[in-house]
């Protein structure tokens, strides 16, 4: 659980482990938005204003990006989705402090990719290639 402290963590330093298993590093993670719909309630005999009840919970997508690096992992994963064997997989993201030790854990519950994308290519560019995944999931928790 992260420390309580006068400065706040920086976003830079983090781990990313996929089914139980850190993953090659990733330049960058969207960490998932949670919502809870607002459901607006009134009685017919209400005069005033309608009440508000917390509804359905959905979930934004995690979004995943490193540079291109020749492995497969995160291709052969999307791949086995779209051939119609669903895997799905608990993710971990884990904020490290300055001396690399863990202070909080987002927890992604069966996690599977539905976008793989790839950087543009450019024969006047000397920029890094880019991997995106993109995963739906069921919920998470911070820890």
């Amino acid at each position: 659980m992260p420390t309580k402290r006068d400065n706040p963590y920086g976003n830079f330093n983090f781990l990313v482990q996929l089914g139980g298993e850190d993953a090659a590093g990733f330049s960058e993670v969207e960490l998932p938005e949670g919502r809870i719909e607002a459901i607006e309630y009134r009685e017919g005999d209400d005069r005033g204003a309608a009440r508000k009840l917390p509804g359905r919970v959905s979930y934004g997508d995690v979004v995943l990006r490193r540079g291109l690096t020749g492995g497969t992992e995160l291709y052969d994963w999307w791949s086995a989705v779209r051939d119609g064997q669903p895997d799905r997989r608990d993710v971990s993201i884990v904020l490290l402090d300055e001396a690399r030790n863990p202070v909080a854990v987002w927890r992604v519950r069966n996690a599977w990719p539905t976008r793989l994308a790839f950087g543009r290519l450019d024969g006047r560019g000397n920029e890094v290639v880019i991997e995106t995944l993109e995963l739906a999931h069921e919920g998470f928790e911070l820890e």
